[in-house]
């Protein structure tokens, strides 16, 4: 079987309800397209599990483009510019929820931050996969193909394809579906609580696991974990702990 998951951000009690869910088996496949980390604290924890199974692949998403842009593509220079460049980085990603994962890894040893660095630095942006006939790009925001025609402005391809948002009248490429993160779906539709998004070509699996809930317009839309089983497309949810009045825990 082949799975699809997107936006964990540390975010341990959703994963390990969805990861029991799929019971993932030797012989199926993981794909994980991005945002393991930041926000929530077991992001280098999850990253770490997922790394050491064989049958699971990821992809980058723009939180570990930002941690690899504030800890490792950095200049060694010891310049005032150099400087600034590091500082503009690391706020960034500090803003974007990156301080938890920051701590964490202040903590491990060197040699293991480093292996984790060097780890993503390599991870592609996109992949191409077929199931059942079905041809899916997968990826963390966009395909990287798409740069040339984008009017935003980003460095190169690699960070268009992790930051672009597709909106939701936007139609994909016609000979594949692109399968994406990034944006949680509440940017596309008021279900409740959150669910994959299906579009022209278009499929949004970040159901905004990254936070407990997202108020759209006044209207609190509750989150959680999704995954996505490409043979069948079978919908898994992380099934939340509620309390006794029937409120999720926090």
């Amino acid at each position: 079987m082949i799975y699809v998951m997107s936006d964990i951000h540390g975010h341990r009690r959703r994963f390990d309800s969805v990861m029991k869910q799929i019971n993932l088996q030797p012989e199926d496949t993981l794909y994980i397209l991005g945002d393991v980390i930041d926000r929530n604290p077991d992001g280098i924890r999850i990253l770490q599990q997922l790394r050491a199974m064989p049958n699971v692949v990821m992809l980058l998403g723009n939180h570990e483009y930002m941690m690899l842009d504030a800890l490792y593509n950095i200049p060694d220079e010891e310049d005032g510019y150099a400087d600034y460049l590091r500082e503009k980085r690391l706020n960034l990603w500090y803003r974007n929820g990156g301080d938890v994962t920051h701590r964490y890894l202040k903590h491990i040893r060197k040699s293991v931050r480093q292996e984790i660095l060097e780890y993503l630095d390599k991870l592609p942006v996109n992949i191409e996969i077929m199931v059942n006939g079905q041809k899916y790009l997968l990826t963390h925001a966009a395909p990287e193909d798409e740069y040339l025609n984008s009017s935003m402005k980003h460095r190169d391809g690699r960070e268009f394809a992790v930051w672009h948002r597709y909106r939701s009248h936007d139609r994909g490429p016609d000979d594949y579906t692109v399968i994406f993160g990034h944006t949680p779906t509440t940017e596309h539709q008021l279900a409740k609580p959150a669910a994959i998004w299906n579009g022209r070509n278009l499929i949004d699996i970040d159901c905004g696991a990254a936070y407990e809930e997202i108020d759209v317009w006044g209207i609190v839309i509750k989150t959680r974990l999704a995954c996505l089983r490409l043979d069948d497309m079978k919908e898994f949810y992380s099934e939340e702990d509620l309390n006794e009045e029937g409120n999720q825990r926090r």
